[in-house]
């Protein structure tokens, strides 16, 4: 007993200087590295070593172009982001805590001891000795249920940490230019398009085209979700309780031939100054008026068979 209490005292002091001057090997790779560690078989041994007084974020990934990993490149800008927060944090806390990237084309046997067969992972391996030893030596994995982003991965290591990570999301430079961009546009465009947007007609047209859509049955097609066309590449539905999206158009098309008519002849036509135009008009548009709705009726007939009645066509 005496013996081993005398070889414990003489080789607690080499544990320590052993401890510290690994600690100190991290703590230059971290500065080197810009706040990441590039991890190989060793020094992911020196940095989850069993005793250990700090915590480790480390990122499990494969950036070589021949593993073709998009989801590896799309998380290392957000993993360094993160990293590079953290190494603005005071020393004290700073050398408590290391972010390190192992990249499977350096360390194989790594991912191969640890049982990863996808890439990124994030590990939290936490200290196992001093005030913020947890007892717990297994280390806990980030969930990327939440995406790539750099926000919520500083918020779930924060957890971690000795204090939380001062990771602010850069300005988006290139949204707001966008943004500012096409509020001009929309400014002058608007400068531009208001005596059109101001007159009377101009509300007219688009009361009228709506009315005369929906009168032919757009709502009925975009409720039932009835194709364009039929397979055959017929546009005309048979039967009452069906249509297709085109013959939406034609049925529109007609009832504003048919209105646009009767608003010539009872408009138009009784203010013209000569006779021999004032005959013209009448006779055209009553003959167009005759024309397109004996094309209504012949539509009615197609549709509907069975329906006896013809007008012109």
């Amino acid at each position: 007993m005496k013996l081993s209490g005398l070889y414990s005292l003489f080789t607690i002091p080499f544990a320590l200087a052993a401890s510290n001057t690994g600690k100190s090997q991290l703590v230059s790779r971290a500065a080197a590295g810009n706040g990441v560690i590039r991890l190989d078989a060793s020094t992911f041994d020196l940095l989850t070593a069993p005793s250990r007084d700090w915590s480790a974020s480390i990122h499990f990934t494969a950036l070589d172009k021949r593993r073709r990993c998009a989801p590896c490149k799309e998380f290392d800008p957000a993993w360094n982001a993160v990293a590079k927060a953290w190494a603005t944090v005071p020393a004290e806390h700073r050398d408590n805590h290391f972010f390190a990237t192992l990249d499977f084309d350096e360390a194989p046997t790594v991912f191969q001891k640890l049982n990863l067969a996808s890439a990124p992972v994030v590990w939290v391996y936490g200290p196992t000795e001093g005030p913020r030893a947890s007892g717990k030596n297994v280390p806990s994995k980030y969930d990327f249920s939440n995406g790539f982003e750099a926000e919520p991965l500083a918020f779930h290591l924060s957890n971690h940490t000795p204090i939380p990570i001062p990771y602010k999301a850069p300005i988006d430079w290139g949204r707001w230019i966008t943004f500012l961009g096409g509020l001009l546009v929309f400014a002058l465009t608007l400068r531009f398009i208001a005596p059109i947007l101001q007159s009377r007609w101009t509300w007219a047209f688009i009361t009228i085209v709506t009315s005369l859509t929906m009168t032919g049955g757009f709502m009925f097609t975009r409720i039932r979700g009835s194709p364009y066309t039929g397979a055959d590449g017929a546009w005309i539905a048979g039967g009452y309780q069906n249509q297709f999206g085109q013959e939406v158009q034609v049925v529109a098309l007609i009832y504003g031939t048919l209105a646009f008519s009767v608003v010539m002849l009872t408009m138009i036509v009784p203010y013209q100054s000569s006779p021999a135009r004032q005959r013209l008009q009448v006779y055209l548009w009553s003959g167009v008026l005759m024309l397109v709705y004996s094309v209504l009726v012949t539509l009615f007939r197609v549709k509907n068979r069975g329906y006896p009645f013809k007008l012109l066509l």
